[in-house]
């Protein structure tokens, strides 16, 4: 494929964004069409009440509903363009490669290490002034998401990894780095201001202001990885590592075996934000020393008509795995 090489990054973005609404769009309306069928007999106006909550079989809907979500807007409008766009998809998107294990170590470490600055990020976030009609629908979507963290065994717990950690972590990398960061680094001509923006509409997406700024931080960490390294896995993994700890942490705080409540901020120093901040850093640069090393780095896809030259870097990518 890759018929749409030959448009400019910025035709590529509108038809990326385009293609991210028509799935939207067909979300939306097979949400509205069979809710009812999948959450047994509810409505989608019912999903704010919490009456209904209890019922295994809404929850149930609600569970699948984050599926479909995870699935239809990011994992296949992501994949639909990255195929339209290169004729090797994967290598297109960072995904062609094997991660090395200390690269893997790296990238998880810059995620764990830089949990103080978000947390410090959060708490300072939680006191912007918003209405009270917007901090009334975040607190909704927070019930909602600790209705989902309901893990009454380890199965649960094993499900809500993959369905709250994995598959986000996979579908959202994919299309917010994967792709949308690789659009916008040839139109703004800076790797560091694409992840920059790419991390903001990947935080102002989730809708939840009042979690923008830690938000926005992982999603530029994230970012971050992938452009000094050019491997997608790693910005996953991190992705997963982030997601999942506070899965099992929830789980493990319900099943009695620790007493924090991951679901509950706490205070942080804001020096401590600071020294995560500084690790993060360092871990990062490690992590762009090491790729180098390896002869890994951030590249854009060839022009129509190199492909000689993409074929020869590809198999020097491969041997350096």
């Amino acid at each position: 494929m890759g018929y749409l090489r030959q448009y400019s990054p910025f035709m590529q973005l509108i038809t990326f964004f385009g293609l991210w609404f028509a799935f939207m769009l067909l979300y939306s309306l097979f949400l509205a069409g069979f809710f009812p069928a999948i959450s047994g007999g509810y409505t989608i106006a019912q999903m704010e009440d919490t009456k209904v909550w209890a019922d295994p079989s809404f929850v149930r809907g609600l569970k699948i509903v984050q599926l479909l979500y995870t699935l239809v807007s990011f994992m296949v409008p992501a994949l639909v363009f990255a195929y339209l766009a290169h004729p090797r998809p994967a290598v297109y998107m960072g995904l062609s490669a094997r991660p090395k294990y200390l690269q893997l170590a790296l990238a998880i470490l810059v995620i764990l290490c830089a949990l103080p600055l978000v947390n410090v990020l959060g708490e300072w976030n939680s006191t912007w002034p918003v209405s009270k009609q917007m901090r009334d629908l975040e607190e909704l979507a927070t019930k909602q998401t600790k209705l989902l963290l309901n893990m009454p065994d380890i199965g649960s717990m094993l499900f809500n990894l993959l369905l709250l950690a994995l598959l986000p972590a996979i579908a959202e990398e994919v299309f917010f780095r994967g792709v949308l960061q690789r659009v916008l680094t040839p139109m703004v001509k800076n790797g560091w201001v694409a992840a920059i923006i790419a991390a903001v509409i990947f935080s102002a997406i989730h809708m939840q202001f009042l979690g923008f700024m830690p938000r926005l931080l992982l999603g530029f960490l994230m970012g971050a990885i992938y452009f000094v390294t050019g491997n997608l896995w790693l910005a996953i993994a991190g992705h997963f590592v982030n997601n999942g700890l506070q899965v099992v942490l929830v789980y493990l705080y319900q099943a009695k075996v620790i007493s924090y409540d991951a679901t509950q901020d706490e205070h942080v120093p804001a020096v401590y934000g600071a020294l995560s901040a500084l690790v993060a850093g360092i871990l990062i640069w490690r992590l762009y020393m090491k790729a180098r090393e390896a002869g890994q780095t951030f590249e854009l896809p060839a022009e129509p008509g190199d492909e000689e030259e993409e074929n020869e870097e590809n198999k020097q990518d491969h041997s350096n795995i």
